[in-house]
């Protein structure tokens, strides 16, 4: 309801050498990675080589009853997956995880990122004869993996080469009847790591919270290119992609994964802390009381009060039972839809001086609204921080920033956002600081999205319906 950045999705894969509840286990998992998609869910579990699987529409608790876990029955191997659509349309034909039926068999996967050639690729495919259901990069990947598969003796193999093919971000948790296997890509744009379970079974997925939440121990973050295969032997690494330095979407820390993450060996919730500090070095300014605006705005805030010294305050109290499909038919109506997600507590901004930190401004209009939220509240100033720097770039790995049509940057210097918002003060947060808010000895970000320059080449542009072609074209 509130506008901001959406990430594409969360994945999580589980092997178990015993039959079991590894749907349940699953189930937990996308709980806990739920903050990565909303638009849709699924599950499919492998019964000695029979997947059954559900997806739709909707929230974990939506898409999943008691009657459907039953249906999804016991297995060794289960994939999972969130999806919030950065290309595709919000449709179940485009829900995850794919199931694919072949001459070797059948095979499942899900998938994070986005690939920049997906387009090229699937129009070659299509030119030999595919036909394509859904329109998502994840059935381009899965038809890659499968012409590799019909050439190759595993199906290990068939990803190792199918990733000669793929340019891009994609973090990948792909079953097979006997095998689980995770794939990064080999700049390792998305986050994914492994863990494993008190029973022994192991596990993939986009966060560590997720691992918590099944009472999981962290392993390590694959390498970027790394292709880890889990069967009845055990586990094994094929690291023919590897190589390349990681180059991880600093946005991960800002905002996409939960504060309770640990990435690439840095924790998200110290990560924010640091940004809030760094903010207060770069744009100090007197003030009574530091507030963030939830959920994302809140670490950073809490970090420039430490810095500053300067109180830090609850100013938000934030509706948490107003759901994702809530009406707003009119203008007006989608206005005031702030209003009844986000109540400010009058006590803690009335006749103050406000430093209000939120992750990012996009179009300007909910930052706005949110500004003059404080004002009514009685704020006698409000100095708006943000904990990254503008956005002025599209993203072509998995965030849907897709032009720069609605970017507020794009179209005003810092002095002009500021007066659109109608606040006394803007401060970003610059580019070297977002990058040292997670710094470490071995991995480098992507700030593409604030800069324009990307560790890969880029297509001059890439619309969120690249595949949505119109007849006769």
């Amino acid at each position: 309801m509130v506008t901001g950045i959406h990430e594409e999705c969360g994945v999580f894969g589980i092997f178990s050498q015993q039959t079991g509840d590894v749907a349940a286990k699953t189930y937990m998992a996308l709980y806990a990675l739920q903050h990565r998609g909303q638009e849709s869910c699924g599950i499919v579990v492998n019964d000695k080589g029979v997947f059954s699987y559900h997806k739709d529409l909707g929230l974990v608790p939506e898409v999943f009853n008691q009657s459907h876990m039953e249906k999804l029955g016991l297995g060794n191997i289960a994939i999972g997956h969130v999806r919030y659509g950065t290309t595709g349309g919000n449709n179940r034909a485009n829900a995850q995880p794919l199931v694919v039926r072949h001459v070797k068999g059948p095979m499942a996967i899900a998938h994070n990122g986005n690939l920049v050639n997906a387009a090229e690729l699937r129009e070659e495919y299509e030119l030999k004869g595919a036909i394509f259901h859904t329109t998502n990069d994840t059935e381009v990947i899965s038809y890659a993996i499968t012409e590799q598969r019909l050439k190759f003796p595993s199906i290990e193999t068939a990803v190792e080469q199918a990733m000669y093919r793929f340019k891009g971000a994609y973090s990948l948790v792909i079953m097979s009847p006997t095998k689980l296997i995770a794939a990064r890509d080999p700049n390792g744009f998305r986050p994914l790591c492994m863990g494993k379970c008190p029973d022994g079974s192991l596990v993939f997925t986009s966060e560590s919270c997720a691992l918590d939440s099944i009472g999981a121990a962290f392993i390590r973050d694959l390498d970027p290119g790394e292709i880890v295969v889990v069967d009845k032997e055990g586990a094994r690494s094929i690291r023919s992609h590897c190589g390349k330095r990681c180059n991880i979407c600093v946005f991960e820390y800002v905002y996409f994964a939960r504060p309770d993450s640990v990435i690439e060996g840095v924790c998200v919730h110290r990560a924010r802390l640091r940004a809030g500090e760094i903010l207060w070095k770069e744009h100090p300014v007197e003030a009574d009381v530091v507030i963030g605006v939830p959920d994302s705005g809140l670490d950073a805030a809490l970090g420039l009060s430490h810095a500053s010294g300067i109180p830090y305050g609850v100013g938000f109290i934030k509706n948490r039972y107003v759901g994702r499909t809530f009406i707003q038919p009119t203008q007006k109506e989608r206005t005031d839809a702030v209003r009844i997600k986000l109540n400010v507590v009058r006590d803690v901004v009335a006749g103050k001086r406000v430093i209000l930190v939120d992750d990012s401004i996009v179009r300007g209009t909910t930052s706005a609204r949110i500004v003059s939220l404080i004002r009514e509240a009685g704020a006698k100033e409000v100095h708006v921080r943000i904990s990254s720097p503008p956005f002025t770039n599209p993203c072509y790995f998995g965030t849907d920033i897709d032009s720069k049509d609605k970017l507020i940057a794009c179209r005003l210097p810092v002095e002009g956002i500021c007066k659109e918002l109608g606040a006394d003060s803007l401060g970003y947060l610059s580019v070297d600081g977002v990058k040292a808010i997670a710094a470490n000895d071995h991995c480098d970000f992507c700030t593409g999205c604030f800069t324009g320059e990307y560790p890969i080449p880029v297509p001059k542009e890439m619309p969120k319906d690249k595949f949505e072609r119109k007849i006769g074209e």
